[in-house]
């Protein structure tokens, strides 16, 4: 039975994207079977991450919700990709459904909306086709439709916030919500901590205010801004104390309960 994660954020700009392509990479080479879907359709981008060009894309999440094709046929095998950049076969696979990037379509989905129980029913259909262990959601920042079918859904709730007043806000929101929909785990990334920051009590602070475990605290980081999305940064700076914390988020990902 595959995991499944949704990775959320209450507001956009956390590095959420980031984080998802960073742990799913670190978890498809410990050897097991990783799917990612973008349903943040109003405004994707993880496929930038993996340098993918949208002309070049033959299907997305959207032509699925349209009917215009089944679930596994958008779902992109991206473990060549993972082969090059570590430069050697990975034990395990990688996918990636995208949405479209192309404006008509966003406008489409704004205007027409979509049947998030067609979404859920593909989600089952990719987990089942592609013989998933984890299926990580990408979801869209607040709370909407979308965005509460994939919380409902997980098997674990990892929430992305920095170290700001609208964020706490925000994640205090999304914690309630969550639980209310009685999701089995949730666990706190915080991202874009200051130097001036102790990780150690920033932690402490965060897991007292929302009494759920914080897994990593991330320092901001010029490299990140340096790398600009254009690919996945445990890849490009594995020793990185950045990587070092996500490399460890992985293995308790893979290997013990959060």
């Amino acid at each position: 039975m595959a995991e499944i994660i949704a990775v959320h954020s209450f507001r956009g700009g956390t590095g959420k994207s980031n984080s998802i392509a960073n742990l799913a990479a670190l978890i498809a080479i410990q050897g097991r079977r990783v799917g990612i879907i973008d349903t943040d359709i109003q405004s994707p981008g993880i496929h930038v991450i993996w340098g993918l060009n949208p002309e070049e894309i033959n299907f997305t999440l959207n032509d699925y919700l349209w009917g215009r094709c089944g679930m596994k046929d958008a779902a992109i095998d991206l473990t060549p990709a993972l082969n090059v950049a570590v430069g050697k076969d990975v034990k395990g696979r990688l996918h990636l459904v995208p949405a479209s990037i192309k404006a008509n379509e966003i406008a489409r989905i704004l205007r027409e909306g979509y049947d998030v129980v067609h979404l859920n029913d593909g989600l089952q259909e990719l987990i089942r086709n592609l013989q998933l262990d984890y299926l990580l959601i990408d979801t869209h920042p607040g709370l909407n439709e979308e965005t509460l079918l994939s919380i409902g859904i997980a098997d674990l709730l990892l929430i992305v916030l920095r170290p700001d007043s609208q964020d706490f806000q925000g994640t205090a929101v999304t914690v309630d919500v969550a639980r209310k929909l009685q999701v089995a785990k949730m666990a706190l990334l915080i991202n874009k901590a200051l130097p001036e920051m102790v990780p150690q009590d920033l932690q402490q602070q965060v897991e007292e205010i929302y009494q759920v475990p914080v897994v990593g605290v991330l320092p901001l980081a010029i490299e990140v801004a340096q790398l600009a999305s254009q690919g996945v940064f445990c890849l490009r700076y594995p020793e990185h104390p950045i990587s070092v914390t996500l490399r460890e988020m992985a293995d308790r990902l893979v290997g013990v309960s959060v």
